[in-house]
């Protein structure tokens, strides 16, 4: 049957025809490939374009059902449609009910076990799976991505917009990504009602409208070197962490996972998956921080690696602020780092990347980023020597006194 097919079409003679292509008619090609593969093509003409519509190899599609196929898109063509984008919708639509029953936990299950790997710590982890189990699963949880409307995003966040509106934002943000994540896979079409602009800003307030934006609560710069003078009289491995922290302008973390392995001289190097950037980040280290860690290296370098170890391993992220308390400070850790970019910026003239990278910070331009590929590691020294004295100095009424190197 294929062969008289194939036949018939070699014996129909159309001026210009393309090599390989035989005519039946009807827009209807036949096409022999080089390689001696056969299928047929539509052909046809849409917005001033020329279209071909590849409708099956001959093995599989037969004469006649070619010939039907044809008649079906010149039906489509005449109501104005384009036969290769109705196509695409059916097919769609056939994926989107295979997995018609698939749930929203499903996904969001999904989601998290394919991205789990890019994020970069184990906090971002549970966040994501505490706030959606809290949140979200028990209203669509078990209800089919596809199913899901605007209705039971305002039932999921509307309880605690007003309340917890960051942890709210938060909840609408990974709501919003398990959809999106949906419709990339081919299980959900249509719209994504957890979008923010264009949607739900008009339903619910701008989460800055419904809370204060509160900073981490920080001591003035020029109340520093009496705080440092009050730390150092305590004893203990916390309050000698909590000293090294501020000494380098740091974060809990990257000094609660500090090992002997990562000091060279004067340099403390912190790998990449403790920084919050992701990338690794060296430290010039003050006589002030220096002097720490000549004070506990007997102590802890024949423990084990740890510089600051607990009495479990690992101190507790929340040691520090557990001294803050007992010192009878209402301030966190992660204000110093606050105090020491107002100094930096109000008390010495090094420019303000300097302090930026001894803070780790990332630089937000990419034309800035680009040009700027260093460390300024030498600047940061004589910025973090500064620093150091700073710290080491007690401001009275009526003198001031350096705080003798330990």
């Amino acid at each position: 049957m294929a062969q008289r097919a194939i036949r018939r079409l070699s014996a129909i003679s159309i001026k210009n025809a393309k090599p390989g292509l035989h005519p039946d008619g009807g827009n209807l090609y036949l096409q022999v490939a080089d390689s001696g593969a056969k299928s047929w093509l539509f052909r046809f003409g849409r917005n001033g374009r020329e279209r071909w519509m590849g409708l099956g190899p001959l093995h599989t599609i037969s004469l006649a059902e070619a010939r039907g196929e044809a008649t079906r898109c010149r039906g489509l063509l005449l109501k104005g449609i384009d036969p290769i984008e109705a196509r695409k919708v059916e097919r769609a639509q056939n994926e989107l009910a295979q997995h018609a029953g698939t749930t929203f936990r499903e996904c969001a299950e999904r989601l998290m076990a394919s991205h789990e790997a890019g994020w970069r710590n184990h906090k971002h982890r549970r966040e994501w799976r505490t706030s959606l189990a809290a949140y979200a699963y028990p209203v669509m949880g078990s209800v089919a991505v596809q199913s899901i409307d605007t209705g039971m995003v305002l039932k999921a966040l509307e309880p605690i917009w007003q309340s917890k509106s960051e942890t709210a934002s938060r909840v609408r943000g990974r709501i919003e990504a398990v959809i999106d994540w949906a419709k990339a896979r081919g299980i959900r079409d249509g719209e994504n009602p957890a979008r923010w602009k264009g949607h739900l800003d008009h339903l619910l307030p701008a989460p800055s409208k419904v809370r204060k934006v509160r900073h981490h609560a920080a001591l003035p710069y020029n109340e520093i070197g009496r705080f440092m003078d009050g730390l150092r009289q305590r004893e203990g491995m916390s309050a000698r962490a909590l000293e090294f922290v501020i000494l380098n302008a740091g974060r809990t973390g990257e000094v609660l996972g500090m090992r002997w392995g990562e000091v060279d001289g004067k340099v403390w190097t912190v790998p990449a998956d403790r920084m919050k950037a992701g990338r690794e980040h060296r430290v010039p280290l003050s006589k002030q921080a220096l002097a720490v860690l000549d004070g506990i290296r007997p102590k802890t370098a024949a423990a084990g690696d740890l510089v600051f170890p607990g009495e479990r391993g690992v101190l507790s992220v929340m040691t520090f602020a557990r001294v803050l308390r007992r010192m009878g400070y209402a301030i966190t850790t992660h204000g110093f780092r606050s105090a020491f970019k107002d100094w930096a910026a109000e008390r010495t003239s090094f420019p303000n990347e300097v302090s930026e990278a001894a803070l780790a910070h990332v630089v937000g331009d990419k034309v800035e980023a680009a040009y700027r590929r260093g460390d300024l590691f030498e600047k940061r020294r004589r910025l973090m020597d500064a620093w150091g004295e700073f710290c080491a100095t007690v401001k009275s009424d009526s003198k001031v006194v350096p705080i003798a190197v330990r």
